[in-house]
């Protein structure tokens, strides 16, 4: 609006806001930011910007400044107004034109995202002062094929915002499959350099090494201590799986609540593995690292802090791009607190998964004290990752 015009009704104004629409400032006076200094400039804009904030009691954030001339004064000291062209205009100014060829500019211009620049005065120098009557007419005819064509009006500001979310959703799309095209392929030459073995490769989800801990000594609850030295089956979530899972999953209780499925389809089989394979006799427990506070406690994983250290900051780097990938809040869960975000030590005594999982044939003759799992336990916070692969403690 030009703020002259505005000052003279301020009813047409209140009713233009009151309808929704949204209100931008296009200086006090119709006049060319070249001709006037920039001092002037910031005093049109104030005086206009009080004019609507007193008709509409929102301040006008967008300013459209006249011919589309600006100077370095608009993008340096306008006091955050954003600014707003148009992408087609039609002479609508000049009454020679005529409602029939203005229908005919218009309409070819009819497509989604067109910000369509159109006069209601003609009083300024080089307009006719009856064009403005030649353009609602044509502008009539427009809407009427807008309407037909399933199009309709939008707020600048709203296709502003929807533009950006549409181009932050394709570059994230691009970089995520960036990420997992190559967190996969390091997946492969991980499995193959460390020779992991999966616990079911028909429907892989937990892969496994044997390997001596070289971690710290952590008090287990029996009593026991897992030393360094001691042997452990160091666990791998199936990283394909896992983003499988994030991707179908419409909230992070459905993602806990898969997981969970895959995990403890997948003890029970491990768990075998141990009891009935020789080079396993010696194995102390299970061991991986993941971003959990609770939850694998219902599995009998026991959870410890992960000591400070470089591994720990780069296992912390590692799982932070793990989690906005497979997370259905993506970026957004990073964002929520740093205590659940902080990697951890799972530790299972082999005696737990033999007493807990194994088949009972199979057991080895020795008294293990356990609880059962029950799946509507807590869910708390997501198993996301073991270890970050290539690491190791």
């Amino acid at each position: 609006m030009v703020g002259s015009h505005a000052e003279r009704h301020p009813d047409i104004v209140r009713r233009i806001h009151e309808e929704g629409h949204l209100i931008g400032i296009h200086n006090y006076t119709h006049k060319s930011n070249w001709l006037m200094r920039p001092k002037t400039v910031k005093m049109q804009l104030k005086r206009t910007d009080d004019i609507i904030f007193e008709a509409t009691g929102e301040r006008p954030t967008f300013y459209r400044p006249p011919w589309g001339i600006v100077n370095l004064f608009d993008f340096a000291k306008n006091s955050g107004y954003r600014i707003v062209l148009w992408s087609a205009m039609f002479g609508d100014w000049r009454s020679k034109t005529g409602s029939d060829k203005l229908v005919k500019r218009m309409l070819r211009k009819l497509k989604p995202g067109e910000v369509m620049l159109l006069h209601d005065c003609g009083t300024t120098m080089g307009a006719n002062p009856e064009a403005p009557e030649q353009m609602l007419i044509a502008l009539e005819q427009v809407l009427q094929e807008a309407e037909r064509k399933d199009l309709k009006s939008i707020r600048v500001d709203d296709m502003i915002n929807l533009e950006n979310k549409a181009q932050k959703k394709k570059n994230l799309s691009l970089m995520k499959r960036l990420f997992v095209s190559l967190w996969l392929l390091w997946e492969k030459v991980f499995h193959v350099m460390f020779h992991l073995e999966t616990v079911t490769p028909k429907d892989p989800m937990l892969h496994f090494r044997r390997r001596p801990y070289q971690g710290r000594t952590l008090q287990l609850e029996d009593g026991s201590s897992l030393e360094k030295g001691d042997q452990v089956l160091e666990l791998h979530f199936d990283n394909k799986k896992l983003f499988h899972i994030g991707s179908r999953s419409r909230s992070e209780v459905q993602l806990a609540i898969q997981m969970i499925r895959a995990v403890q389809k997948d003890l029970p089989t491990l768990a075998n593995m141990v009891v009935e394979r020789p080079e396993f006799s010696d194995i102390k427990g299970l061991y991986a690292v993941t971003m959990i506070t609770r939850g694998p406690e219902q599995f009998g994983f026991i959870v410890q802090d992960l000591p400070p250290g470089i591994f720990a900051r780069t296992t912390r780097i590692y799982l932070k791009l793990l989690l906005s990938v497979i997370h259905p809040k993506g970026q957004a869960r990073l964002k929520e607190g740093r205590r659940v975000m902080e990697p951890k030590i799972l530790m299972m005594p082999v005696d737990v998964l033999i007493g807990r999982y194994a088949e009972k044939d199979k057991r080895p003759c020795r008294s293990v004290k356990h609880e059962p799992a029950e799946e509507e336990q807590e869910i708390g916070e997501l198993p996301i990752s073991s270890a970050p692969h290539g690491f190791s403690s």
